[in-house]
């Protein structure tokens, strides 16, 4: 795809985006990126640290008077027509600058659907980069800003509205997509010489896993033992049963179990690793999510946190000249796996807003049902009264295990993002699923938007 042609046609058009959560991480990238793309201009940035977003502005180059920290209504206006990039601690004054798109990025479940909810009750299309909202409310917001005539869509850069890009890529090709995934956020680097494993700042002994390096033949027992043998590290992680679940009712692939699979396995054995139990490989059906943890050498690439699919393959000769091409192809022949290495976060989303802004038309898709949901599990006995808090950079419930179900196994419990810093109405034993009767959800709008907003069925 040619991009430049993509967009030949908007011309000299320049169109204004609202970021929120714009001190954080993902904001970074998109305005530091945007600074070489005239075409979009921050007009109104949103976040309860305004003085670090003036300070974060000024680490990107932007000029010392491009924006003003603004409390008022008519203080936001004066300086939007002054051309000044408004600074806002306020989210309900948001709708005073003209916009036309938002960028949701607080990564806050009720705060953001609003956010995106007023955004599109008054004509702006929406980025939603907030996983965690889209998890719980994507289909229904999709749905209202259809009725709206506005785009609602996933934001490049982030997990899945790549792999939402790649699914989609290979279903138009013919592909039928066996499983679709990601790597979770940090590789497992083993080094030979020491027999130590790193994991972002973790570290850990493994020297057996030197015997375990090549697959084998008995694909699953090569994986368990693995996975033993980095028994002390953390092998999954909240984020990816979110972002798995915004794939999932984007494409109508199912998760391939509820709590997903994680091998321990190497770029190289992808298409190996997720196929068909009975070919030798983890998964008890197939047009599945799923994510894997990467296990590289030090001096090894990275797989960046990105997205693959695996397919099944046709032809035997062109496969095989394939695999001769270095392609990674299944050792039956049967299977092959696509991926791309990497996930930007905000340097790739000015796609998606010229898309939305320009042509109207969505990263992700127009389409969504709820076809799973990530629901928790307790890990211990809670009380009454007690919160379910979320917090820590991933958004973990404190003491709940996330698990990704299809949605016709989730009647009645509650999403993961909709219990989240909600109140228990009542006792609740370890080891249980949280429903939804019992969480006090009184005056969630999360809540009102599932009852509210009737969605086709998921087909």
């Amino acid at each position: 795809m040619n991009h430049e042609i993509l967009f030949r046609d908007l011309g000299d058009r320049r169109f204004r985006f609202a970021l929120t959560g714009a001190r954080g991480g993902f904001s970074r990238t998109l305005l530091a990126q945007i600074r070489a793309i005239p075409r979009l201009q921050p007009a109104v940035l949103c976040d309860l640290d305004p003085d670090g977003v003036l300070a974060l502005l000024a680490e990107l180059g932007f000029p010392a008077d491009a924006a003003r920290i603004c409390d008022t209504p008519d203080a936001a206006c004066d300086a939007a027509a002054s051309g000044q990039i408004v600074v806002l601690r306020d989210q309900s004054l948001l709708g005073t600058v003209p916009h036309d798109i938002l960028v949701e990025a607080t990564g806050q479940p009720e705060a953001g659907a609003r956010m995106a909810l007023e955004a599109i009750r008054r004509g702006a299309h929406v980025a939603m980069v907030s996983k965690e909202v889209d998890s719980v409310v994507g289909p229904h917001l999709n749905r209202l800003a259809c009725e709206r005539g506005v785009v609602y869509t996933t934001a490049d850069g982030d997990q899945p509205s790549n792999l939402i890009g790649l699914v989609t890529w290979a279903r138009l090709l013919g592909f039928e997509v066996v499983a679709a995934g990601k790597s979770s956020e940090y590789d497992f680097v083993f080094d030979h010489a020491t027999g130590a494993v790193t994991c972002a700042e973790l570290q850990g002994e493994a020297p057996t896993l030197a015997d375990l390096w090549m697959l084998g033949e008995d694909v699953g027992a090569t994986l368990a033992r693995r996975s033993a043998a980095l028994a002390d590290l953390p092998q999954s992680a909240t984020p990816d049963y979110c972002e798995m679940n915004v794939v999932a009712n984007s494409t109508g692939l199912l998760p391939s179990r509820p709590e997903l699979s994680y091998p321990l396995c190497r770029i190289t054995e992808l298409a190996d690793v997720f196929i068909p139990r009975e070919e030798g490989g983890i998964l008890d059906r197939t047009g599945v999510v799923d994510v894997f943890n990467c296990l590289r050498r030090p001096e090894e690439v990275s797989f960046g946190g990105g997205v693959f699919v695996v397919v099944r393959a046709g032809d035997r000769p062109v496969w095989e000249m394939l695999r001769g091409k270095g392609h990674l192809v299944s050792r039956n022949g049967r299977y092959a796996c696509l991926f791309l290495p990497y996930h930007w976060m905000g340097l790739e989303t000015p796609v998606s807003l010229l898309s939305a802004a320009g042509h109207g038309r969505a990263s992700g898709s127009d389409t969504q049902r709820v076809h799973a949901v990530m629901v928790a599990r307790t890990e211990r006995d809670f009380r009454a009264g007690e919160m379910l808090e979320m917090g820590g950079h991933h958004h973990i419930m404190t003491d709940c295990t996330p698990l990704l179900l299809p949605a016709a196994e989730a009647e009645g419990l509650a999403p993961f993002y909709l219990a989240a810093n909600k109140p228990l109405l009542v006792d609740v034993p370890r080891g249980t699923l949280i429903r939804e009767e019992m969480v006090d959800l009184e005056g969630s709008l999360l809540q009102s938007l599932r009852r509210e907003v009737t969605l086709p069925a998921a087909g």
